[in-house]
């Protein structure tokens, strides 16, 4: 029952969040933080970033959803809430992490807004003279300038309305430029804004580091970590570290009220039986 919902959480968010575009970059950041490349874009990155792009793989496993919750439990027995807990982990990190990256890119956007108004405002008045007075000589950049912005990185285009900015060619814009600039800067890191979404890239990462975690926690008896490292597929060092960001995703919270936990039981339930059992119980034209 976990293996079906999971497997329609992973399909539906890779429709609706175009997985392969999202993952490609993530890739791009993963590599760029590695290179200690600030131009990456650690301003559009929130606090928990870095744990999230470490659950991103290149390629989607060939192994099912199923046939990875079978083989751990096959090798690596646990309890029944164990895999329950899973699914109010990966609540817990999507609602958490999201919403720390809501907060980040609100308060950037009202930054970038309140740069609006002043240099509308710094503005010289001569701006309004036009073509026409042969006096005045302004720098400005040729239109064909704007195609080369889609090749800056994150932080350049965040920081797009500094200072150096405005001494240069303020003249000779047009009086919507620096709005329109603005918006862009605004729309372009909420683009590249790393959320939590659960698709077919991360999910094995995420499973077998939750069982990894929630094994030790819920069970008197669990395994070694090389032992979950080689049942799941990974270098242990790499399942080492991802133990520690999926508690960092957590915040280190991994108990799980009863009721919770009941909660969670009594949606898998209704789940299965809308989705899976009642497809099985249709006739078949």
């Amino acid at each position: 029952m976990v293996a079906a919902l999971l497997t329609k959480i992973t399909t539906t968010n890779d429709l609706q969040h175009d997985a392969l575009n999202r993952n490609a970059h993530h890739l791009r950041q993963a590599q760029a933080q590695a290179r200690g490349d600030e131009g990456a874009g650690e301003s559009s990155m929130s606090p928990l970033s870095s744990s999230v792009l470490a659950f991103h793989g290149k390629n989607v496993p060939a192994i099912t959803i199923l046939s990875y919750l079978s083989r751990i439990h096959k090798y690596c027995p646990t309890t029944y809430e164990v895999f329950l807990s899973l699914l109010v982990y990966f609540d817990r990190m999507t609602e958490r992490v999201n919403d720390m990256v809501l907060k980040s890119e609100e308060a950037r956007r009202v930054q970038l807004e309140g740069h609006q108004p002043h240099q509308q405002q710094s503005q010289p008045a001569h701006t309004s003279a036009g073509p026409s007075d042969p006096d005045k000589d302004t720098d400005m950049r040729d239109d064909d300038d704007d195609s080369s912005e889609g090749t800056e990185t994150d932080s350049e285009l965040a920081d797009s309305t500094d200072g150096d900015d405005e001494s240069v060619g303020q003249a000779g814009r047009k009086p919507g430029s620096v709005a329109s600039n603005s918006h862009a800067n605004i729309h372009a890191a909420a683009a590249h804004a790393t959320y939590f979404v659960v698709d077919s890239f991360n999910i094995h990462r995420l499973i077998i580091a939750g069982v990894t975690c929630a094994s030790k926690f819920f069970s008197d008896v669990f395994y070694t970590n090389s032992r979950y490292a080689k049942v799941g597929g990974l270098p242990l060092p790499e399942l080492n570290h991802l133990e520690l960001q999926f508690l960092l995703l957590n915040d280190f919270r991994l108990a799980v009220p009863v009721e919770d936990l009941e909660a969670y039981a009594t949606m898998l339930v209704e789940f299965y039986a809308r989705e899976v059992v009642a497809q099985r119980s249709r006739p078949v034209d």
